[in-house]
């Protein structure tokens, strides 16, 4: 038996949440569709997506960037390396560092697959009204960057 109470703030909050996630994986889906024939899983095309847009990142950067766990960045750029993808340089001053940098064939792809991925997301996103897409971009940042103890 389905059980619905309205009105109540905790349900209101619960339903809106599971809209919320319900969307982004569904356009999450959606968008990343097309990795899988560039052989990228998700987390390696965010590596080279950031590396593409921002140059030569610290690895920690990049998990900060990506809210990715320090492992879980580990695992994907030694991956991107044995690819040949990307390559890690030990900084000189304090060897905790590891710089990390697209190699001329991770530009290569990364510039393949970009573009098409791109347009895809411009596709997805225009079932919104540019004033849509920009209150949703202003509630997400509000909400994302909502600080614990905040009410």
């Amino acid at each position: 038996m389905r059980r619905e109470h309205r009105g109540n703030a905790e349900n209101q909050a619960l339903s809106t949440y599971v809209k919320l996630m319900r969307a982004a994986e569904s356009v999450t889906a959606r968008v990343h569709k097309h990795l899988a024939s560039a052989g990228l899983t998700l987390s390696q095309f965010a590596v080279l997506e950031a590396l593409f847009h921002l140059g030569p990142l610290y690895q920690g950067e990049i998990g900060q960037k990506l809210l990715r766990s320090s492992g879980n960045i580990t695992m994907v750029i030694d991956n991107l390396e044995k690819r040949g993808y990307a390559k890690r340089e030990r900084k000189k001053e304090d060897r905790r560092f590891m710089l990390v940098r697209l190699t001329e064939e991770g530009s290569e792809l990364i510039s393949k697959v970009f573009p098409p991925h791109a347009a895809v997301v411009a596709r997805e996103m225009s079932v919104l009204s540019a004033k849509e897409q920009e209150t949703l971009a202003q509630l997400c940042k509000k909400l994302g960057l909502k600080k614990r103890g905040n009410k």
